[in-house]
């Protein structure tokens, strides 16, 4: 169901166990092009203790513990903002945990009602000369500069930048886009070398008023969007993208579109799509494209049936000269 969709996968370089011996302070590295919140775990004979969150924006590695590691096993938990819809998370987690929303330490992370958990992911540290390391790492396996020049990327494409693809090479329309973006925000020139660019760069994107195209959710449920662009003479439709209630999101538009192709649907805690009677809460038009549950991106809309997809109605929207367009979610 829409609800589960997931982006990009998140691997954890890392194997299953951890020997006991005194290990020195455990770093975990963010190696993605997004900004992650980071959960850890700690099994010591039968207990687990977690702890977190450590925010790590990309290319950044943060000292997790202050004396040596000493455990059986370790496991991490990762979430992203809302502001990328899409995004990676570990989805091949091998054990449920506790944790909570604001900082923490659970000595027993066992002993939690099932609402409270979440799934972690076994990571085996990778030895460094600065001692053991977890690398939280997408498919493109970005290095630790690579990965902040790609998380620059990926939110100047959200804020409405023109700044694809999302590769972490330098080249010269990344650069353009960077020097527009401190331009416009009245930044100085050196301040993308700095950890607040991240900060300015996560605002630019919740903020609908800028350039591009957003979905902003005026309901009190989670709502799942698909996008579809053309491209190469025909029409792209990708999903889905997670609009938590009173956030905006900006999708990543390649180009320059004049049209877009919009549907959403709301769901409840469970990932089910919310009804009215017998209809779904959505929004759409009647555009028929195709489709399907889990993470997609379709090039080819005939026979969505035929082909195991959904035939769904997109709405048109045209985006003409405008600087923003805002597609609003309401409960009506």
């Amino acid at each position: 169901m829409a609800g589960m969709i997931r982006g990009f996968i998140l691997t954890i370089t890392a194997s299953i166990a951890l020997t006991t011996s005194a290990r020195a302070e455990l770093t975990l590295c963010n190696r993605t092009s997004y900004r992650m919140d980071v959960a850890l775990g700690l099994e010591k004979r039968a207990n687990v203790e977690t702890r977190g969150w450590f925010r790590l924006d990309p290319g950044q590695c943060r000292q997790a513990l202050d004396g040596t590691l000493d455990a059986d096993m370790a496991y991490v938990h990762a979430r992203t903002p809302p502001v990328y819809g899409s995004a990676p998370l570990p989805l091949n987690g091998q054990a449920d945990f506790c944790l909570k929303s604001g900082d923490f330490d659970i000595p027993n992370a066992r002993g939690c009602p099932t609402s409270q958990q979440a799934q972690f992911s076994a990571a085996k540290p990778t030895d460094s000369p600065k001692g053991p390391v977890i690398n939280l790492a997408e498919e493109a396996d970005y290095d630790d500069v690579q990965a902040r020049l790609a998380g620059i990327q990926r939110l100047l494409v959200i804020a409405g930048y023109d700044a694809y693809p999302i590769d972490g090479v330098q080249g010269a329309k990344t650069q353009a886009a960077i020097a527009k973006f401190l331009n416009e925000r009245k930044l100085a020139a050196d301040a993308v070398a700095t950890p607040a660019v991240f900060d300015a760069l996560i605002e630019a994107a919740r903020n609908p008023e800028g350039v591009g195209f957003s979905w902003c959710n005026d309901t009190k449920y989670p709502v799942m969007a698909s996008l579809g662009f053309a491209e190469m003479g025909s029409i792209v439709t990708r999903g889905w993208y997670r609009v938590e209630s009173g956030q905006c999101v900006r999708p990543d538009l390649r180009g320059d579109p004049r049209r877009v192709y919009s549907y959403a649907e709301a769901v409840d805690g469970s990932g089910r799509t919310v009804k009215r009677g017998d209809t779904a809460l959505s929004w759409g038009g009647t555009l028929a494209l195709c489709t399907r549950d889990g993470r997609f991106e379709l090039a080819d809309h005939k026979d969505c049936a035929a082909r195991g997809l959904n035939s769904t109605s997109f709405a048109v929207i045209d985006l003409g000269n405008q600087p923003a367009t805002i597609v609003r979610f309401k409960d009506q």
